[in-house]
């Protein structure tokens, strides 16, 4: 709490070349908070090395208004490490994790505070429906259905992070040194009492959208690897039934050709697809293994969340 009593309320918003959202964020996060005079407010925004005039117009509203806060990376950490670091830089009672393109509505800042308010440690915010593509909502549903299955904690399907999370929870993820972090599936994780508030993803109004293949590839990967070992099970119950169907196929072939010896003609085209179809799974499995070798690499190395370049209104 502050100083006069109140419930401080933290929201974090990353942002990488979001100029055309940021006055808009602002003022719709704004008039959310100062409707409701019970809870104080800072907002932070962290910023992965934008290009556009987005930093420049986070200093104007800063200057402006103190409760506005900023961190400017060195340069881009990515949508993984970013956003996690300032959760740790917040020291409200709660922390709400929101995207800075308006595509997590600000207006359901209050319901997540009702819920928190009635005794919820987390609240995510989850999506029923969306107004981006069909294609790509479908594709989202079918990975966290995966997700799910795979992982050895519940996962939370159609949640990507937005949500309120009670200091307590915060405290948590300071204990947790992972460079590297996984926030739903640690979110999934720590348990505690969760509830949940459904939405509708409205379509992005302004900008493009930074998600591209690899970066969605990414968060996808990690998801799996940091939750689950069935895809290393998976490597060797595959490599067994192979096997198996290998020594079949060459003792038919071996039993075909004692039979009919002037006639069987195994051919080497059978030779090539099968090889091509083992070689194949090998690489795929290798790649997997690599994957997991890659985040313990990461594990190792230890290095910081990011590197700041600056902060705004910390004093």
């Amino acid at each position: 709490m502050n100083s006069l009593g109140k419930k401080r309320i933290s929201i974090v918003s990353p942002c990488f070349n979001e100029a055309e959202n940021i006055d808009e964020l602002y003022r719709q996060v704004s008039d959310v908070m100062e409707a409701n005079d019970r809870y104080d407010y800072e907002f932070i925004l962290i910023d992965n090395a934008s290009t556009d005039a987005t930093v420049r117009k986070i200093k104007e509203i800063a200057r402006k208004d103190n409760r506005v806060k900023l961190i400017v990376n060195s340069r881009n950490f990515g949508h993984i490490r970013s956003p996690f670091h300032a959760i740790l830089q917040t020291n409200g009672d709660a922390c709400i994790v929101m995207a800075s393109d308006l595509q997590d509505p600000p207006e359901m800042i209050q319901e997540l505070i009702r819920k928190w308010e009635e005794g919820a440690h987390i609240v995510v915010a989850v999506k029923k429906e969306s107004k981006e593509s069909r294609l790509m909502f479908g594709t989202r549903k079918l990975y966290y259905s995966l997700l799910k299955k795979v992982s050895d904690v519940n996962i939370i399907r159609n949640y990507t992070g937005f949500g309120l999370y009670d200091k307590r929870i915060v405290t948590i993820l300071r204990e947790i040194p992972d460079p590297y972090p996984f926030f739903r599936g640690i979110i999934a994780e720590v348990g505690f009492r969760v509830e949940t508030v459904l939405y509708s993803q409205p379509r992005r109004e302004r900008g493009i959208t930074k998600n591209n293949f690899y970066t969605l590839y990414d968060i996808g990967i990690l998801g799996i690897i940091s939750n689950s070992k069935i895809p290393l099970r998976l490597a060797t119950l595959f490599g067994f039934i192979l096997s198996f169907f290998s020594f079949l196929i060459g003792i038919g072939y071996l039993i075909g050709k004692l039979i009919f010896w002037d006639n069987f003609q195994a051919g080497i085209a059978p030779m090539l697809i099968g090889n091509y179809f083992f070689f194949g799974i090998m690489l795929f499995f290798v790649g997997i293994l690599g994957e997991y070798v890659g985040a313990i690499y990461t594990q190792v190395l230890a290095r910081p969340r990011v590197y700041e370049l600056e902060r705004v209104n910390f004093d």
